[in-house]
């Protein structure tokens, strides 16, 4: 059965889809991608069946999640290779954009340090660290002794 035909199991002529939400969380998507991953297609002598609970090639849950990932952007090939991938927490990003101009992402200021080194890349809103020393390792913090409570 191909993954947009009607089942024929009578539990899912019962119950019907799993509805896709309305406004997609991040919440929702991990979710989906573990159910497709998890539910997809196992080989079996009577044809493909559903690798965790046995039921025919899609199950509702593997197809909710095609649902949803394709509702937040994925292709088919996208959703395929998370299946073959394997991984149930592979991370999808959200919200997920295909493709980002250049020019939208903000370049990060280069800094000038007082000792001449040129082109260290600082993040937006951090202050670059000039630490004591003139030889250029990181300086370890100073050594403080633990607290510990006294035994009596």
């Amino acid at each position: 059965m191909r993954v947009g035909e009607q089942s024929t199991d009578p539990i899912d002529q019962i119950l019907g889809e799993v509805p896709v939400p309305a406004s997609l969380t991040p919440e929702d998507v991990r979710l989906a991608v573990r159910a497709v991953v998890v539910h997809a297609a196992e080989e079996w002598p009577a044809g493909p069946k559903c690798r965790n609970d046995g039921a025919a090639y899609p199950c509702r849950l593997h197809r909710w999640g095609r649902r949803v990932l394709a509702a937040h952007g994925l292709n088919e090939r996208q959703i395929d290779a998370l299946v073959r991938h394997g991984n149930p927490f592979v991370h999808v990003p959200f919200p997920f954009v295909l493709t980002r101009p250049t020019s939208a992402r903000p370049s990060a200021p280069v800094t000038q340090s007082p000792r001449g080194q040129a082109g260290r890349v600082v993040a937006p809103g951090v202050r670059p660290a000039i630490r004591p020393g003139g030889t250029g390792r990181p300086v370890a913090p100073p050594a403080t002794r633990p607290r510990w409570p006294r035994a009596s």
